[in-house]
């Protein structure tokens, strides 16, 4: 067990849970268009570094993530529809539609849980504790901290005080566990927590950050404590 973290926070969307593809993209369906899951992952990867770009140079982006991710999925499909687009948009961001679970989570989730105390801070509309219920892992966690419900969103600094404060918790003994960053990393070690990114997709490969693709190498860098070094 590595001595500098006694609590683990986790994001929830791309980092345990993962959206329902096929309900989010009935839009496109309709339409006779059906992204690829390649050219989903490398989109992905593309517009997580342009948002962090953005929201490193001023502390904000001119749209949201998502925003971002279905203007350019449809311009590259060549159905550029702001309607089509819109519906998108609000698909993804219904946490209702973010339940797709990797096998094994629940007890990877309950192996860390073992080890660490555990708990949540999710960016959402206030209905993840519901999903995470739904999915089978709400009990893992010993406090949930959704933004809906809080009145903050990450990166800003009060979700992750709040939390800490729920967890009794001190941010240099608290690791966070998040897929994007510039919204989970930054906003973390900005308040002075450890962070971790969980990079299913790849796309901070070259980012010189912690980072692992798996619950399973995140068990792995826990053990060898490589998650806290500077």
């Amino acid at each position: 067990m590595n001595p500098k973290v006694k609590v683990v926070f986790f994001d929830v969307g791309n980092t345990l849970l993962f959206p329902n593809r096929e309900r989010i993209h009935a839009p496109l369906t309709q339409r006779g268009f059906t992204p690829d899951a390649e050219h989903l992952r490398d989109l992905e990867c593309r517009t997580k570094n342009r948002f962090d770009g953005l929201m490193v140079a001023d502390g904000a982006a001119d749209h949201s993530f998502w925003w971002m991710f279905y203007s350019r999925l449809l311009s590259e499909v060549g159905l550029e529809d702001d309607a089509v687009r819109d519906q998108l948009v609000t698909g993804v961001r219904n946490s209702a539609n973010w339940d797709q679970i990797r096998p094994g989570t629940a007890e990877q989730l309950h192996d860390i849980g073992k080890r660490y105390r555990i708990a949540v801070i999710s960016n959402a509309d206030g209905g993840i504790e519901d999903v995470l219920d739904r999915c089978g892992i709400a009990r893992c966690f010993l406090t949930i901290t959704d933004s809906g419900v809080v009145g903050y969103e990450k990166p800003h600094p009060e979700i992750f005080r709040q939390a800490l404060k729920s967890m009794n918790a001190a941010p240099e003994e608290s690791l966070y566990v998040g897929d994007v960053y510039s919204v989970d990393y930054l906003g973390a070690t900005g308040a002075g927590m450890h962070a971790v990114l969980m990079d299913v997709a790849g796309a901070y490969r070259d980012k010189g950050v912690p980072r692992v693709e798996s619950l399973a190498e995140l068990q792995a860098a826990l053990r060898n404590g490589e998650v806290t070094k500077s």
